[in-house]
């Protein structure tokens, strides 16, 4: 069983959220600041944390920068309602995803079990062969990318979002396609969370020989994976 760490200085939220999910078969254990999830974290055991943004000394930001530097484990950000800015910050930083607080159980276990489902292979049998797309491998259910023959590290969403593109190498994937398979959610509103993923991976891939991105905007209909 995968289990998850909830880090949040809000005792009362964070303990109905863990007897939720416990109740949701998803073990769950709960610490209220940054230093001791972090211990926990790097302790090893856990297959998401779920980390809010507001709180007191280590605030959730600082603590996902320090996770980042040691775990490329998924994240999922608490962030607050309308907070554009703790969202686009937490994305740059390394998180998954984010949900916005106040929020329900219910919304909460489904969008971990939805980055969980999507930290496997995303393709059945097709998923358990080499994917090879110009000078980047991925090994899908490895969980595993090299780029120019160096491994590459990518967030779980990043690596699926990189894996949709490169299995349509040369085609435009629409950012709601994108969303839906990579992040499990249909896309929002004015939501920049696949905007900022392909600039974390864009960095990670350089640029072509002829000074382009390997990751290419076609407007209105999406990003598309340039081999070289």
């Amino acid at each position: 069983m995968v289990k998850v760490l909830l880090i949040d200085d809000d005792v009362e939220l964070v303990d109905m959220l863990r007897e939720y999910l416990q109740g949701e078969g998803i073990a769950a254990t709960a610490v209220h600041d940054g230093e001791q999830g972090l211990a926990e974290v790097l302790s090893g055991g856990y297959g998401l944390v779920v980390l809010d943004v507001m709180m007191p000394q280590l605030n959730g930001l600082e603590t996902l920068r320090r996770i980042r530097m040691k775990s490329w484990i998924p994240v999922l950000m608490l962030t607050a309602r309308g907070d554009d800015t703790d969202r686009i910050v937490g994305l740059e930083l390394g998180a998954d995803d984010y949900v916005p607080k106040p929020c329900t159980p219910r919304e909460l276990t489904a969008r971990i079990r939805a980055i969980l489902r999507r930290s496997q292979a995303l393709g059945g049998d097709e998923a358990s062969s080499l994917l090879e797309a110009g000078q980047l491998k991925m090994w899908p259910t490895q969980r595993r990318a090299e780029w120019k023959g160096v491994a590459l590290e990518l967030t779980s969403t990043e690596f699926n979002l990189l894996e949709i593109l490169a299995r349509h190498a040369g085609q435009a994937v629409s950012k709601k396609r994108l969303s839906e398979l990579g992040l499990g959610r249909p896309l929002a509103r004015f939501d920049r969370s696949i905007d900022v993923h392909m600039s974390k991976i864009r960095s990670k891939l350089g640029l072509l020989s002829d000074g382009r991105s390997h990751i290419y905007t076609d407007y209105r209909q999406g990003y598309r994976f340039i081999k070289e």
